[in-house]
């Protein structure tokens, strides 16, 4: 891409005039924003491969219409527009991937804030303060990232499979039996929870008693049919994959009746 053309602004798909109205500004911002969570989620196998930190220092530029660069910074000085974090690809191999790139999200957003605000200059206190709201109402970059990952992590730790079910780990090839209902012990189901999910919040550890949290692995007894932390019975999600049937302390300790 041209290097005048991006500095400008051309690629906010403006026609190279820079937006001056509060609607103007916060749709460049929302298309900058739209191009730089694409670069960070769904091509972010391109953009780690184009973040090679034997090249010089790279930014990421976002633009209006939802394209996105990895390229050298300005040469100019002053730069016509707030230029991104110089040198994110010097970092990419120095630290853990889903690290960098909330790394690289935080300075994003920090960007996006400073275009906004750079084109905002001349407007009045309030319609600054309106700006402001309009872009606050949209999640950050960071904070899309991080809840991506966190849900990875969650989904990891408890083995939920796209069902959103809880199941043992993928090598068991059948669902794990419904987890018990506590009785008098009822719970309102968090919003947004289905009535699978609703059973889920009532069982109760067979060991510690602890109440189902979906941010611990949990496993249940294929004999018994309790429900356990894993924690509490030594059972790691790794260790479980290996365990065709599992039972739980109680059941192993019972010798079957002699006939």
């Amino acid at each position: 891409m041209d290097a005048s053309y991006r500095r400008s602004g051309a690629g906010g798909g403006g026609g190279g005039s820079a937006p001056r109205t509060v609607e103007d500004i916060y749709k460049d911002y929302r298309g900058r924003r739209s191009a730089i969570l694409r670069a960070l989620t769904n091509d972010v196998e391109e953009f780690y491969g184009q973040c090679d930190p034997d090249k010089e220092n790279l930014c990421l530029y976002g633009y209006a219409n939802e394209a996105w660069e990895v390229a050298l910074p300005a040469e100019e000085v002053p730069t016509e527009l707030p230029e991104p974090a110089l040198g994110i690809n010097f970092a990419r191999d120095g630290m853990k991937r889903t690290d960098w790139l909330a790394l690289v999200a935080v300075h994003s957003d920090s960007w996006l804030v400073s275009v906004a605000f750079y084109y905002a200059a001349r407007l009045t206190r309030s319609d600054r303060k309106r700006l402001f709201g309009m872009m606050n109402d949209l999640a950050t970059v960071y904070e899309v990232i991080s809840e991506m990952r966190q849900s990875k992590e969650r989904d990891r730790s408890v083995g939920i499979d796209n069902s959103g079910r809880h199941k043992l780990p993928a090598k068991h090839a059948r669902e794990a039996p419904p987890p018990p209902r506590v009785e008098n012990n009822a719970r309102e189901a968090d919003e947004g929870y289905d009535e699978d999910d609703g059973d889920h919040s009532e069982t109760l550890c067979g060991t510690c008693g602890g109440i189902y949290s979906a941010e611990e692995f949990w496993i249940g007894c294929d004999v018994c049919e309790r429900w356990y932390h894993g924690k509490c019975v030594k059972i790691t999600p790794a260790k479980a994959e290996s365990i065709k049937q599992y039972k739980c302390p109680s059941c192993s300790s019972k010798r079957p009746r002699q006939q």
